[in-house]
């Protein structure tokens, strides 16, 4: 009797949880558990346009690295009893200093695509960038929230087309045009040359092997609407990829190479609006854009995915905030994996972090819940990671919190 009322002390059945999805991401912890679900349930060529950056991807590393070779410098005693969280970024609230970074083709990892990731963002406080290639359109987006939207620009060679989606953006109240200046042509992204990536994804002998070992995948994609470039659907002069297209033609067909500084102006006189200049990497050009007015600028190198060999964004961040001495706002976009590397960011001198795979990874592996797993995680990295260095408030963050960069 004694040994059956030990094990009656220390046996605990978990309740059984209804929802697969919820059952599915019970055990995962970080955005590296979500990437390994994400890497199970998508295929192979899917998931590498995911995951993967340029060439060696050594840009891709060392955006995630910096942050990790980064230290705190906690301080004790410092009567946290609570912390806030709360800022301004372009003239508007967020709950915590983060947005959701433009992704294109978003509905290929799951059919909540760009919709469930802007819910997600609007429950969470915090501004949605939709992409230009986005699988649903500015105004479907508008229509499931009424969150801080941002809209990304590419700089299509026919300018009439981006003053049309701009013009859309305007009328859906989208907030801040994110001009995208780091694409005049795509870089080698050797994962999906291999795989001869797609989209939508052709039809091949590999496809149907790829599609049957995922089967809950290859069942959402085929129940699903069709996949296009939902801004520009019906537009037979740029196309809609109703027809599978490789990323890199389009992109070198319908963007201009011959974006410049000029077209910042230009782009001015068709928004009132805030305008943030995504893709800056150098100091120079950080001030460049600070001269001409713009409300921010978005150090990123695109997530790895462009130039191998450009600076991590996080090592950007202080000369940076020293060269515009706060004429405009600093963003770093690239590497974020945690709630703590927000704070870093922050600590080095940055107004917020821009985040892109690692929601993605949440929505791959969860559909929207997971997208909520994420940033749920990142508010509360960051208040337990300020209230262990002693920091009560976001906007008490400085240099002195982190070890020297």
């Amino acid at each position: 009797m004694g040994v059956l009322s030990n094990l009656r002390a220390v046996i605990r059945f978990e309740p059984f949880e209804r929802d697969p999805v919820a059952r599915r991401l019970a055990h995962a912890a970080s955005v590296a558990d979500l990437r390994r679900l994400a890497r199970r349930r998508l295929p192979r060529g899917v998931f590498d346009y995911l995951d993967g950056g340029s060439d060696d991807e050594r840009t891709l590393t060392a955006n995630s690295a910096a942050f990790a070779e980064v230290g705190f410098r906690p301080r004790v005693l410092r009567e946290v009893d609570s912390v806030s969280l709360a800022s301004t970024l372009l003239g508007g609230p967020v709950s915590y200093p983060l947005v959701l970074a433009p992704a294109g083709f978003v509905r290929l990892l799951h059919p909540d695509g760009e919709l469930g990731a802007a819910r997600a963002a609007e429950r969470a406080g915090l501004p949605y960038t939709l992409s230009t290639l986005s699988t649903c359109s500015i105004e479907e987006v508008r229509a499931v929230s009424d969150g801080r939207l941002w809209f990304q620009v590419y700089a299509w060679r026919d300018r009439g087309l981006v003053k049309e989606m701009v013009s859309r953006a305007a009328e859906a109240r989208y907030d801040a045009l994110v001009l995208t200046v780091d694409t005049p042509v795509l870089g080698r992204r050797e994962r999906d040359l291999r795989r001869g990536f797609a989209l939508p994804p052709a039809i091949g002998l590999r496809t149907i092997l790829d599609g049957a070992l995922h089967p809950w995948w290859t069942l959402a994609f085929l129940r699903s609407e069709p996949i296009r470039f939902a801004n520009v659907v019906g537009r037979d002069d740029v196309g809609d990829a109703a027809s599978p297209v490789k990323i890199s033609d389009y992109i070198h067909t319908q963007f201009d190479p011959a974006l410049s500084w000029s077209d910042v102006e230009w782009l001015r006189a068709q928004w009132e609006g805030a305008i943030v200049i995504k893709g800056i990497q150098t100091v120079d050009d950080a001030k460049i854009a600070a001269d001409l007015g713009v409300s921010a600028v978005a150090l990123s190198n695109h997530g790895g995915r462009q130039l191998d060999g450009s600076p991590a964004t996080l090592r950007l961040v202080a000369p940076v905030a020293d060269a515009v001495a706060g004429r405009t706002e600093i963003i770093c976009d690239g590497g974020v994996r945690r709630g703590s590397d927000i704070v870093k960011a922050l600590a080095a001198g940055a107004t917020a972090c821009m985040g892109g795979r690692a929601y993605l990874y949440g929505l791959a592996a969860g559909g929207e819940q997971g997208v909520d797993r994420v940033l749920r995680w990142f508010r509360d990295d960051m208040v337990r990671t300020m209230t262990l260095i002693g920091v009560p408030d976001v906007a008490a963050l400085d240099r002195s919190a982190i070890d020297p960069l």
